[in-house]
Parts: structure tokens; sequence; C-alpha cells
């Protein structure tokens, strides 16, 4: 682990942040071209990056000891890196743009928990493509941004990921949601205000992989699912689809495929509610449609596994939460909870030990407000 001094920062050239994200409903269907409801978090991966006037591109942690150093002449062949590819991979697909590479030291400063579901992967790398934009003077559009860092993670770290991720993390603002449809990329930014409730974080502790979980899996489901029935239901994505399409056409998909795709449909449905019940400040209703939420992603696309179900139930359990759900693409992660102000610490203790009592450790929680997304400031010495 690096030993990180404020003396150190001021060494770089520029400080450029990106943010994890919350999403408040509206899981697994931004691949589907559905609408969802996320918001960017004060917890960011935070880039200091420097010219070096070499052909490379150095690498340093402040929560690491390994240090990288990439060959901008050979950026193709960091896919494997342990630590460093989701850097390689943004260099590289600049490169490919056409874009002019400097050579540069990156130190990278993470407070998104890794393997969470806060999407530490699209904060590192809309703050990398960021970082290697601002050190060579060259500008690209926020949603350029994201669609790059969507690329990256898709091409270089194959994971068919949709763009909900990338784009909380750089179009965040703060205390905004962002309705956003993930087919035309229209967003509306709804005031995130909870009222007599607080936002809470739970972290099951049990690390999740993209790639190694059946997150992939789900993706090729769903577009089975749509080439089976695109024709018959005239839709371009599954968000399209409505529940009498479905009822009508369930004869063309396996039964496992029909589950994924109810999932998808009423998915699409409860986030329109939602939005509507926070313009409304009806958080009661706005929490009983992130319990259902839950409920669709465990029986209906199963990708919350025990650890994650136990979570979500010690939460629902509590007298003062009114709603509980996996968020992220599952497998392992967060939790989000809204609980009735006041009555946080006593939350967090139940939770702690009804999860211990059913999964034999205990979660962490974060603090955490929400936030712009991608940042970009010049240091001044």
């Amino acid at each position: 682990m690096l030993d990180v001094n404020k003396n150190l920062f001021t060494d770089y050239t520029y400080k450029v942040s990106a943010a994890g994200r919350i999403n408040l409903i509206g899981e697994h269907i931004d691949y589907c071209g559905g609408r969802v409801f996320p918001a960017a978090l004060s917890l960011k991966n935070t880039v200091y990056v420097r010219p070096n006037g070499m052909n490379r591109i150095n690498l340093k942690w402040t929560t690491l000891k390994d240090c990288v150093s990439l060959d901008i002449d050979k950026l193709s062949e960091y896919k494997s890196l342990r630590y460093g590819n989701y850097q390689a991979g943004c260099a590289y697909m600049l490169k490919q743009l056409g874009y002019n590479l400097v050579g540069c030291d990156i130190l990278s400063d993470c407070t998104v928990p890794f393997g969470s579901g806060l999407s530490s992967s699209a904060a590192i790398e809309v703050s990398t493509i960021g970082a290697l934009l601002a050190v060579s003077q060259q500008e690209m559009s926020n949603l350029d941004i994201a669609l790059l860092a969507q690329k990256v993670e898709r091409d270089y770290a194959f994971v068919n990921c949709g763009i909900m991720d990338q784009f909380a993390s750089c179009c965040g603002r703060s205390g905004m949601a962002m309705h956003l449809d993930c087919k035309t990329l229209e967003c509306e930014y709804v005031p995130f205000d909870l009222g007599e409730f607080s936002l809470i974080i739970t972290n099951s502790n049990k690390p999740h992989s993209l790639v190694e979980s059946k997150y992939n899996e789900r993706r090729a489901e769903a577009d089975f699912a749509l080439k089976a029935l695109a024709t018959r239901c005239n839709v371009s994505c599954l968000a399209e689809l409505t529940f009498n399409q479905l009822k009508d056409n369930a004869a063309l998909l396996l039964p496992t495929v029909y589950k994924r795709v109810l999932h998808i449909v009423s998915e699409c449905a409860r986030v329109e509610l939602a939005v509507r019940a926070l313009k409304a400040g009806d958080i009661v209703s706005l929490g009983s449609l992130i319990n259902q939420s839950h409920w669709s992603l465990s029986e209906l696309y199963e990708v919350t596994g025990f650890e994650m179900d136990a979570l979500a139930r010690a939460g629902q359990s509590h007298g003062a939460c009114v709603g509980s759900r996996m968020i992220g693409g599952g497998f392992g992660g967060c939790t989000i909870s809204l609980v009735k102000k006041g009555a946080e610490d006593d939350f967090k203790k139940h939770v702690t030990k009804e999860y211990f009592n059913a999964v034999g450790y205990v979660p962490a929680f974060y603090d955490a407000e929400i936030a712009d997304g991608l940042t970009i400031k010049k240091i001044e010495l």
C-alpha cells in the first residue's frame, strides 16, 4: 500500500474523479433498452495524472502495492492484467479512435469498494478516460466518454454491459437521480429527496465478478428472447414488450427464458411507478416497489443468491425500513434500504445480527451522498 500524504498529490497536473453509483430501481434492463433510475455517489475513483515524457503509461494505486507500466505501442496486450486492465483498455480505445496518447504517470485513489455492485469499474473507466484526455489537452463530451467507457467494458474486459453504470458515473449531478432511457439516452434529472427517510447502502461482503458470474448468461438469455419475440411482437428491444404480448407469445420461449422476460417487463413498469413516487414524495410506495424488485431479481431473474437474499430479508424485517433490495449485477455486492430517519443505527444493528445469524459473517455500511459524476480539475501549485 502506498504511503499517501497530501503533498504527494500536488506533484500531479490534473485531478480527475468519477463516481460510483446506486440504482434505485431498474435492474438488468439497461441492456434491454429500458429506463433506469440511478444516481451518482460521493464514493469515487480519483485519478491524479501528469505527463512523463515517455511512451509509457505508469500506474500506481493508493490502496495497492502494485505498480504497472503500459507500453503505448502494445496496449492490446494487457487484457489479462489483474490490475490495470481497465486503464489499458481505456488507452487502447482512445488510440483506436485516433486520439493522441501522451506518456503519463497515473495515481488512482478509489473509495468505491471493489466487487460491491456500486460500479467501481465504470468509475475507473470514466476517470481514466478523463485523465488521458486532460493530460493530452484533448476534449470529448461526457456522453461520448460514457459510451467509450462502455465499449472498454464490453470489448476489452468482456462484460456485455448496458450503458447505465458509465452514464451515471460520468453524467451524474449532485442531489439528483437520473431517469435514463437506455435506448435513446434521453435523461430526466429528478431531485433525490427522500423526506423523512434515509438511504442506507449495505455491503454483503461477498465480492462479485460480473465475468465469473452469470451476468453474461443472463444477457444472452435476453438476446435470445428478443430474437424469438421481435418479429411476432414488432418490438426492437424487450423494454418495448407489454405484459399481454409476453403472455400471448409465451409458447415461443423456454420456461426459464419466460421468467427472465417477465422480470424485464415488470421491472420496466416498476421504474415508471418509482419515478412518480419519488416526485410525489411517496417514499413508502417507492419502498414497496424496491421490495418487489428484489423479489423479481431473486425468483424470476435469479441473480441474487443466498447472501443477497439474506441481506435484503434482514433489511426488510426491520420496522423502520420500507424497502430493501440488491443493486448491481448480482451474485454478491450491496443492497440499498430506505429507513426512517432516526432509526439508522438500530437498523444497522438489526441487519448485522440477522445477517450474521444467516451467513456467519457481518456486512459493512457506507455513508454516501448523491454527487456529481465526472469532474476534471487542474492542480494549482
